[in-house]
């Protein structure tokens, strides 16, 4: 038969109204302890053998106990703490956890460090287009609050930056690229909360935005007064109809045989695909000669630091304001570029091969014919009609020379 072991009974806990006096005279004991202050509900004063006393806040959170540290007593007064405490708990009252967010405040560092982060840890892995969405961190977000606590940008800040950025459309993309962010420090409990939420969009119109004939030789002479590289950049996409984010990526070792081979996945020094799909874009003698024959590994339109040229929208505003037109983007060159294939009769389906566009469906499945021959003829053919409007003469009339579906005759 077992022995009866007697329990020694819990101690009750200590409760009272704290005074001033028990801020800075509290008497040390073999062991710490607690003395709970019977004004204010969760507000204790810690007192440790040391005889260093803290101001605490005790709270039940998911049937845990949690401990928020409001400071050193001796620096803190007895009704400061009690207000703090007061905050705490009212937090707790409304499904917050005062505790959590302390340690998530500490441990995001930087906004600078949490967009790092952001980038490292996620956006390169999951995102094929993360390296313009970082550029727009890099340009209007760090410069603005890099250098403060990810957990002090408020909403407010996010607001000023959608005021100072022009062009709706930007500013759209760059609150995205932020949200982004805080939503993952969100969720991998690096920040409480994404300041970015009820932040509303700037209201944009779809844009159709086409060069005319007439615009074609302005553009072209105006993309000759810029930096060589960024203009180089600028008159590639207008000639070749790729995403701008693809031309401003082009590295000299995907180019083979006169073609230019877009890996669908992403790599270390390539951005992949925006749908993931590898593709190939056949170089018009004109884009030859604009790039030269240069085979070493590298940037086609490489920026003074070695990375792949960027602000094209930058310029393409500049453009817009010199000669006194419509605003144009980068991407207006590629929907020119589009425009003009289906001008010259090639066809819809011809557009969404050359730009890359997934049409899906059947005919995705069992069509595994290349068209390289015809993509061919379509990238020479509109790369000729686009030098004949710069220089001032009439194009050569090119008939397509491959069988179109009967719906698009």
């Amino acid at each position: 038969m077992l022995a009866h072991v007697k329990r020694r009974p819990k101690r009750a806990p200590r409760r009272k109204r704290l005074t001033e006096l028990d801020r800075t005279k509290a008497r040390p004991q073999a062991k710490e302890y607690l003395i709970w202050d019977t004004q204010q509900r969760g507000h204790a004063l810690r007192v440790q053998p040391s005889g260093h006393r803290s101001f605490v806040v005790g709270y039940s959170r998911h049937g845990r106990t949690r401990w928020l540290t409001i400071g050193n007593a001796a620096d803190i007064p007895l009704a400061e703490s009690r207000t703090m405490a007061a905050e705490a708990m009212l937090k707790v009252a409304k499904g917050g956890d005062p505790a959590a967010d302390r340690a998530a405040e500490r441990g995001a560092g930087t906004f600078a460090d949490l967009a790092d982060k952001y980038v490292e840890q996620y956006a390169k892995k999951n995102n094929r287009s993360w390296p313009q969405a970082a550029a727009l961190v890099r340009r209007f977000a760090i410069p603005r609050w890099g250098k403060l606590p990810a957990s002090a940008v408020t909403r407010g800040d996010i607001k000023q930056m959608m005021a100072r950025i022009e062009g709706g459309v930007i500013a759209n993309q760059t609150l995205a690229a932020v949200s982004a962010i805080f939503s993952w420090g969100v969720r991998e409990e690096i920040v409480a909360a994404n300041p970015c939420k009820l932040v509303e969009r700037n209201a944009v119109k779809s844009r159709e935005r086409v060069l005319s004939d007439s615009e074609v030789p302005k553009f072209w002479k105006a993309f000759d007064q810029l930096d060589p590289v960024r203009g180089a950049a600028l008159k590639a996409i207008l000639l070749l109809g790729q995403r701008p984010g693809e031309i401003a990526n082009m590295r000299r070792e995907h180019i083979v045989d006169g073609w230019w081979k877009l890996p669908g996945a992403p790599t270390p020094i390539w951005p992949g695909t925006k749908n993931g799909e590898s593709h190939s874009v056949w170089l018009p003698k004109a884009v030859r000669q604009l790039i030269g024959n240069d085979s070493s590994p590298g940037f086609v339109f490489s920026s003074p630091r070695g990375g792949p040229i960027s602000k094209l929208d930058d310029a393409m505003r500049s453009i817009c304001k010199t000669l006194d037109v419509e605003r144009a983007t980068p991407h207006d060159m590629r929907r020119t570029h589009g425009t003009t294939i289906t001008k010259l009769k090639f066809g819809r389906a011809a557009m969404n091969r050359v730009q890359n566009h997934k049409e899906g469906g059947i005919a995705d499945v069992y069509d595994v014919h290349d068209y390289a021959a015809e993509n061919m003829q379509v990238m020479e053919a509109v790369a000729a009609r686009i030098m004949a409007l710069v220089e001032g003469r009439v194009a050569e009339v090119v008939r397509p020379s491959f069988a179109r579906p009967a719906s698009e005759a």
